[in-house]
């Protein structure tokens, strides 16, 4: 296959990770000659457009989601690691990209493919001297030195969980272990990026949305003891969509709105404080479709409002809809030179935070379209 069809299959390939941190704004871009370049976000808030590829997809598991699953009739091929190397080099003098996500298929064993991962991102750092942004996917069932010599060479690793728990994984796949496979990597990376003694500073996983009939409440625990136990930098959350030839090829594809509400939930979790106790989801464990988590938190608890602005502290703050951290930080220093008395006085801090008026009292007073909670 000549290399830049190649490049075109395996870049299209990797569209279906989602834990590079990829900007959802702009929206990804095919770049030249049909290559896959992503706008991701660096950890220190920088976007800068990435190549995101598979070194090999070919894959011995067999996860019924997976357009790469053993058996499946699919077009095969993998970079050697100093070919990946190179077109990486051409691509970033040519200005094209400035960073690398690099994850593969498992091939016919994690290990010998982890070691050409490991290879292609050391060919860059040394042969071409990049310094710049690497994101290297762990694959599951790697060896504990591989994954710190991963950590010692790409910014950011990360492992996929793919499914919530043992069993909704075990139902998706019968070739990967939740446990050993997967979880015991985690656990390692996490050990990893504690240490603070390498180059990686943060580790990153994404969940399958939809595939194995999981409620939002598991995937969101899931994540809540991930982000408490293992130090997770970030969950990543791609909704199910039914490919051709799999096992799932008829199962229902999962709504966006459903992934956007998990989005949300994790930004309850890992910004504005929230326990995972105070999620609001249904009697089916699932979250509402009507309203964001946030609004539904506080429609359930209508006693922790109208809350004064110029009172209340930081975690009430945060419980207001429409506010969110920077808005609150502003708040709280603009309260401290003098008081906010109206919503005019709000939204120059933030001429979007209509709708947290119906939550909020200014100097006591309600604002005149305030409606009841009641």
């Amino acid at each position: 296959m000549a290399i830049e069809q190649k490049l075109s299959l395996l870049g299209n390939n990797a569209r279906f990770d989602l834990s590079c941190a990829c900007s959802a704004d702009p929206p990804r871009r095919r770049g030249a000659e049909d290559r896959w370049i992503y706008p991701a976000v660096l950890p220190d808030g920088k976007r800068v457009h990435t190549l995101k590829v598979l070194l090999d997809n070919s894959c011995h598991n067999d996860c019924a989601y997976c357009a790469q699953r053993s058996g499946r009739d699919t077009r095969r091929d993998r970079f050697a690691p100093e070919e990946l190397a190179r077109l990486f080099d051409q691509m970033y003098r040519a200005g094209m990209v400035r960073a690398l996500f690099l994850s593969s298929g498992l091939g016919g064993n994690a290990v010998r493919t982890m070691d050409r991962m490991i290879a292609a991102v050391e060919i860059i750092r040394r042969r071409y001297a990049f310094r710049g942004f690497v994101h290297l996917k762990i694959l599951p069932g790697v060896q504990y030195a591989q994954v710190e010599r991963a950590s010692q060479i790409a910014q950011r690793i990360s492992i996929n969980l793919e499914a919530p728990g043992e069993n909704r994984l075990a139902a998706l796949s019968k070739s990967k272990n939740f446990q050993t496979d997967i979880l015991t990597r985690m656990w390692w990376i996490a050990g990893l990026v504690r240490e603070k003694k390498f180059l990686t500073k943060g580790h990153t996983t994404q969940f399958v949305v939809g595939a194995g009939g999981e409620s939002d409440r598991e995937i969101a625990r899931a994540a809540a003891r991930l982000y408490k136990d293992y130090h997770l930098t970030r969950a990543y959350y791609s909704k199910f969509n039914p490919v051709p030839k799999t096992p799932l090829e008829n199962h229902p594809p999962a709504s966006f709105l459903r992934e956007h509400r998990l989005y949300q939930v994790d930004f309850l979790l890992r910004k504005y404080d929230f326990p995972f106790e105070d999620i609001p989801f249904g009697t089916d464990g699932n979250l509402s479709t009507e309203v964001d988590p946030k609004t539904a938190w506080a429609l359930r608890h209508p006693e922790w409002f109208p809350l004064e602005i110029n009172r209340a502290d930081r975690e009430e703050l945060l419980r207001v809809p429409g506010l969110g951290p920077l808005t609150v930080k502003r708040i709280l220093q603009a309260r401290a030179r003098q008081k906010i008395r109206s919503l005019s006085d709000l939204k120059k801090l933030n001429p979007r935070v209509g709708p947290a008026a119906d939550y909020l009292l200014f100097c006591g007073k309600k604002v005149a379209r305030q409606v009841s909670l009641l």
